[in-house]
């Protein structure tokens, strides 16, 4: 009977401690959640503050004796940007990080480029004959010699010419003879076939003062002179003592350099800013200390398919000759358009692909990203058209390590923000298993003690009756 008693309070006591096992761990979740302080921000690792690719598990320094920066899992406020990044002044001066207002102002530029001095082409002129014939003798037979307005270059001698000048004495004395004629239509058909053979000679390009001659002499010149249409440098000569030519024969090259042009390139981008009639400044290597002042006087209608550039012409002043064909010079156009704008220096823009995004500090230690939409660039200064208004404050010098930072912090946050999600719905899922499970296990658990009890009376009331 003893031994029964015991076994009959084991198996009594087994089964308290079994159910009261089953039912602990959800008595004790509610009790701990309902005491439990409040959780400090957790630490996710810390970060070199000079690398931000660098980072450590726990605290520690580097060689520098810089702490560590830790990264926290818990993300910024509800109203903060998502990749807010906040850093300890120490740490922000040692990064060097400056930051700058944003301007309203009038924005201007200045292109600088490069170009090539040629020739005014409305001011040289190629001297052919208008007949055939022979180089009787040169005046001129040096390439470079400066000439003047009707300079007398070469002389030469044409059958042509030579008839003509004949047919031109024929008609003067004719003209002499019957100008006391009583018939009006012989006088006027005497003057008439003069004047004709006159007009011939000057088409030939005869000069007057020849012309004069050979009506004051009336004896036939043999060679014709070419003189120089006006101030210039011969630049070329095409033919030499005794040599024939032709119309097709170019005897003279004469150009006039008191002005020059200057071709220079034009990138697109520049394209907005310029304007015929802007100013333009020049060096060149060959005059050193110097600087030409001239403006813009065309801007070509078509684009260089190999350079991807526009060719503007520019005329400079060169009244002592000092600047000469082919000569390569630096050029500065100060562009006369202006543009009122939103201006922030060009170093604050960070550029990532497709996304262009300044740094804004919203507050002592700490920066937020922002997309902005940047207009034109100007001597170091960006056009800002949407994004920011004037007064805020950008950063202008680190905001590549505040960038990697600020991705980082984003993409944990994201990953944090995923994770909670998944804790949460697993979280879920276990609570109502947890339901599930009680609710199978308790009964079964009642009726196995109960089966065990009747086992132990029919036992009992057989150990009796024998």
């Amino acid at each position: 009977m003893n031994k029964q008693a015991i076994i009959i309070a084991l198996l009594m006591l087994g089964t308290g401690l079994g159910a009261g096992y089953m039912m602990a761990p959800k008595e004790l979740s509610l009790a701990d959640s309902s005491a439990k302080p409040e959780a400090k921000k957790e630490v996710l690792f810390y970060r070199n503050p000079m690398n931000p690719a660098i980072t450590s598990p726990v605290f520690t320094q580097d060689e520098m004796g810089m702490d560590y920066i830790p990264v926290y899992a818990g993300g910024n406020a509800p109203d903060t940007p998502v990749g807010t990044v906040t850093i300890d002044p120490v740490v922000l001066q040692n990064m060097g990080v400056r930051t700058t207002k944003v301007v309203a102002k009038t924005l201007s530029r200045s292109i600088r480029t490069v170009g090539r001095v040629t020739y005014d082409e409305e001011r040289v002129t190629r001297l052919h004959p208008k007949f055939n014939g022979w180089v009787e003798k040169m005046f001129v037979d040096k390439t470079g010699e400066k000439v003047g307005k009707d300079t007398m270059l070469m002389s030469i001698y044409s059958p042509q010419l030579v008839a003509t000048q004949e047919e031109y004495l024929l008609a003067l004395n004719n003209a002499e003879a019957l100008k006391d004629s009583p018939f009006k239509d012989v006088r006027d058909g005497a003057k008439s076939l003069l004047a004709s053979v006159e007009e011939r000679l000057a088409l030939l390009d005869v000069p007057t003062h020849q012309i004069e001659q050979l009506k004051r002499e009336r004896k036939v010149m043999k060679g014709l002179h070419i003189h120089s249409p006006f101030n210039g440098i011969v630049m070329n000569i095409g033919a030499r003592d005794g040599q024939r030519i032709t119309p097709e024969t170019e005897l003279y090259m004469v150009a006039d350099l008191s002005r020059v042009w200057v071709i220079v390139d034009l990138y697109e981008d520049d394209l907005p800013w310029v304007k015929e009639g802007d100013e333009a400044e020049m060096k060149v290597a060959g005059i050193p200390g110097r600087t030409f002042k001239g403006k813009v006087s065309f801007i070509y209608p078509y684009l260089e398919a190999k350079t991807r550039t526009v060719k503007m012409r520019l005329e400079f002043s060169n009244p002592e000759l000092a600047l000469k064909p082919d000569m390569f010079a630096n050029v500065t156009v100060k562009a006369g358009k202006q543009i009122n704008a939103l201006i922030v220096p060009s170093e604050a823009i960070v550029r990532t692909g497709e996304q262009t995004q300044v740094f804004v500090q919203r507050d002592e230690g700490k920066f937020s990203p922002r997309k902005v939409v940047v207009g034109i660039d100007s001597s170091g200064e960006a056009q800002i058209i949407e994004g920011l208004e004037a007064g805020e404050t950008v950063v202008t010098s680190g905001q590549f390590l505040i960038d990697s930072e600020s991705k980082l912090k984003e993409a944990t946050a994201k990953m944090m923000e995923m994770i909670n999600d998944e804790s949460a719905k697993h979280s879920s899922d276990m609570d109502m298993g947890d339901a599930s499970m009680e609710d199978m296990v308790m009964p079964d658990a009642m009726d196995a003690t109960e089966m065990k009890m009747n086992d132990m009376m029919d036992m009992k009331h057989e150990h009796g009756a024998k």
